[in-house]
């Protein structure tokens, strides 16, 4: 199977001796949605920035799309679409002026209308973007990156500010998207979003990957337990609660009222429920649920997940990486760092920003 992403050996210090990423091995094929997951500080987005070639690495090699992105960074622009972290869009301008530009800077025929509509602010579209909520910001970015039908879409957080009936219609453009044969490179805190639609996920610890393969895989690869629910027609007693206990490959069990929660090895259900019987109570019902990709990062990372979890995932690189706005890094790609250094990268976006005229023309 072919590679759409090859990352070899990458490490990344900043000044100061940062150490953000450390000898990191990544493969990602052709066609596939794949999950990027780690906790704050991991290393996620000096790992996009460097892909983008935003950031320089210290050693270690990337290849996207067969391309050295330090050497080919416009042309690799040209085929590759970005929905980042941290994004602005020009307040001045509108929703349709800002795709127009998309459009216009990869030098495509494209239905601006028609990428209104499928993020659903196409009622919006000659309204001024600096009115827009945040959901409709992450939309309108969307469909920038969406220009083109690129080869790749790195998608950097897409459901920040997002209702759930947003955040579902954010996974079926990301399925359509790998349906037409683009390869998916999705970021992501909210973990539910990751395992809805992900082929493959990366978990990335302390600027190290720790783990890399189906969600299944991973389940396995930890022995992980499945947890029943036992609904008893009485209050456990102790009795009970030793006998499942007993029972080998259960790990914990817990009582609340007439409710037993067994972790257990998914091969003894069975057992559970003789041996509950076995004392003379009877089941009403259970139900299992193996476990979540929460409870695999926690594993993994041993890092709590939670809604306290920041949506804007800060790595350390953040002060070191440029500022990213939509209309010159996301669809355009404009500033090249292959050719230019980072004075001459500041000083291409102060001139993109200087004259928005040239969008609307």
């Amino acid at each position: 199977m072919s590679s759409a992403i090859s990352i070899a050996g990458l490490t990344k210090r900043f000044p100061g001796d940062v150490l953000a990423l450390e000898d990191v091995d990544l493969e990602v094929h052709e066609g596939e949605i794949f999950g990027f997951l780690g906790p704050n500080g991991a290393g996620k987005s000096t790992t996009i920035n460097v892909l983008l070639d935003f950031v320089r690495p210290t050693s270690g090699t990337v290849s996207v799309l067969g391309m050295n992105p330090q050497k080919e960074g416009v042309a690799l622009r040209q085929r590759v679409g970005v929905l980042p972290d941290g994004f602005h869009v020009y307040d001045r301008l509108t929703g349709r002026q800002h795709v127009q530009f998309a459009v216009d800077s990869k030098r495509v025929e494209e239905d601006v209308d028609a990428l209104l509509e499928r993020v659903d602010i196409l009622d919006a579209a000659d309204r001024k973007a600096g009115g827009y909520s945040k959901g409709m910001k992450q939309r309108l970015v969307l469909a920038m990156a969406l220009v083109g039908d690129p080869d790749i879409l790195i998608l950097d957080e897409p459901t920040t500010g997002l209702d759930p009936n947003g955040a579902r219609e954010i996974r079926q453009i990301i399925r359509e998207e790998a349906a037409r044969g683009a390869t998916v490179f999705f970021s992501s805190h909210i973990l539910e979003q990751v395992e809805a639609v992900c082929d493959r996920v990366c978990i990335l610890d302390e600027g190290r990957v720790v783990a890399i393969d189906t969600i299944e895989n991973l389940r396995d690869s930890v022995d992980a337990d499945a947890r029943m629910t036992v609904e008893l027609d009485a209050v456990p007693t102790p009795e009970v609660i030793t006998a499942v206990e007993a029972v080998t490959g259960v790990t914990a069990v817990t009582a609340s009222d007439s409710t037993l929660t067994v972790a257990c090895d998914p091969g003894v259900k069975t057992r559970v429920l003789d041996a509950i019987e076995a004392q003379g109570v009877e089941v009403r019902d259970f139900a299992t649920e193996r476990t979540s990709l929460e409870d695999l990062f926690m594993t993994y990372t041993n890092h709590a997940t939670d809604d306290e979890l920041t949506a804007a995932e800060t790595d350390r690189a953040a002060a070191d990486a440029p500022t990213t706005d939509a209309t010159t890094t996301d669809a355009t790609g404009r500033t090249d760092a292959s050719t230019q250094d980072a004075t001459d990268s500041e000083d291409a976006t102060e001139t993109d920003a200087a004259e928005p005229s040239e969008v609307s023309r």
